[in-house]
């Protein structure tokens, strides 16, 4: 049993998903800082809040007697948050791995010869024509 786990986790896989789910979350430290510390107040100040999280602020009546709070500014925050991480990955990840895909794509076909061309096959005026001279050879 533990040799079984042993070869599990020295998986590369494995390995491979432990990296990127560290490196994934520091990630996100970044981007929830820029959002938080740029992005918050810059729009504060266009709309003269504090933040995204108290701009936008709707209070609605509960049953309890307390104000509910409907906050769109933090879903805000939360979304441009959400498009600066996938913009960030796909620019720093995924772009340059399809491009050296592509080049190595490339490489590789550039360094096979080509295909011999496979003879065009007979259309069908031709088959008809060659069924019918064999019916004309079967009948003599």
């Amino acid at each position: 049993m533990i040799t079984g786990f042993k070869e599990f986790i020295l998986r590369g896989n494995v390995v491979d998903l432990a990296v990127g789910v560290v490196i994934g979350a520091a990630f996100g430290a970044v981007v929830n800082a820029l959002v938080t510390f740029i992005f918050n107040p810059l729009v504060g100040a266009l709309f003269q809040a504090d933040s995204l999280a108290k701009l936008l602020v709707v209070t609605i009546p509960s049953t309890t007697g307390a104000p509910a709070k409907l906050m769109f500014g933090a879903l805000l925050a939360a979304l441009i948050q959400f498009l600066l991480t996938a913009l960030v990955i796909y620019l720093c990840v995924v772009f340059p791995l399809n491009r050296l895909n592509q080049r190595v794509a490339a490489r590789l076909n550039a360094n096979q010869p080509a295909a011999p061309e496979a003879p065009a096959a007979p259309t069908q005026t031709e088959l008809l024509a060659e069924i019918r001279d064999l019916l004309q050879q079967g009948s003599r």
